[in-house]
């Protein structure tokens, strides 16, 4: 199933007189890129939400947010012994080095253990509640992904089904251009060979050489399994982000050959809108998981 990297969830929960507001927001990114911001209290638990994150978003920048709302029924206590020591010391430490002190104060009280909505611990069951809000924020915005994916799908799809149907057009044009190139060949070394005494075995296996050159067979096949594939891993229950970049740029590869041995002003303008469909298409993929 095709995710988007773009997605948005929110979960809330209370404990006590507190309620605690969870943010995911993710954005595309080759890699992971994870930011969080959590209350002091969960410091400790920092690296098991991190870990736990990585695991199930796997790749994007993704942003987690978790505050807190007391609904302004309860002041922040201020830790007046703690607050003085350390402005004690730090106005110690100016005078000493000479230093004015005049900013002390501010310093001290962006401490975060000056100040407090209470007791800054948690305990398992307070964390036990805090572990759900953050799952449920998570699960919602993998949701927002899944849908996001769905109508990237239906995108891709389209944008598939279009250069197949280029790839069709040219199926049928090149029989001609190679009947052409043959005969435009013929006819300028007709008098080429009437008038000057050529090894015409030697002539021949130039000529078919020559040919083969313009033959985009090959190519026309590789690129229709490319196209194949890409639908199969449109389909897949895996995250296929990266293995749908590396199609595109085989099939970007075929598209290329094609209009560089074609030597056909119908098969190049063919060949430009399939070139454009692919880089819509590469657009898309930026944005998928």
């Amino acid at each position: 199933m095709i995710k988007s990297m773009t997605g948005y969830g929110k979960s809330s929960c209370r404990i006590g007189d507190k309620v605690y507001t969870v943010e995911v927001k993710t954005l595309n990114s080759k890699f992971l890129d994870l930011n969080m911001r959590i209350p002091f209290s969960l410091k400790e638990k920092d690296i098991e939400v991190r870990k736990d994150i990585t695991t199930r978003m796997e790749r994007g920048k993704i942003d987690l947010t978790m505050g807190s709302d007391t609904g302004g029924n309860k002041t922040a206590n201020i830790n007046r012994d703690v607050a003085k020591s350390y402005y004690d010391e730090l106005s110690s430490l100016a005078n000493e080095l000479g230093a004015k002190d005049t900013d002390i104060f501010n310093l001290v009280m962006k401490f975060p253990e000056i100040t407090s909505g209470g007791r800054s611990e948690i305990s398992d069951d307070e964390y036990f509640i805090l572990r759900g809000a953050i799952d449920t924020a998570i699960d919602n915005c993998d949701e927002f992904r899944r849908i996001e994916g769905k109508q990237l799908e239906k995108e891709l799809k389209i944008r598939s089904a279009e250069l197949a149907k280029f790839a069709d057009e040219i199926e049928l044009i090149d029989p001609d251009r190679m009947e052409r190139m043959r005969a435009r060949l013929m006819d300028g070394l007709a008098d080429v060979i009437s008038k000057n005494r050529l090894d015409e075995n030697r002539l021949e296996q130039e000529l078919i050489f020559y040919v083969e050159k313009l033959d985009v067979t090959e190519e026309k096949v590789r690129l229709r399994a490319h196209i194949k594939y890409f639908d199969e891993m449109l389909g897949a229950s895996e995250n296929t982000g990266k293995k749908l970049g590396f199609i595109t740029q085989e099939m970007g590869r075929e598209v290329n050959t094609i209009g560089s041995k074609a030597n056909d002003a119908q098969i190049q303008k063919i060949v430009v809108q399939m070139k454009d469909g692919i880089e819509k298409i590469k657009e898309q993929l930026l944005n998928i998981l």
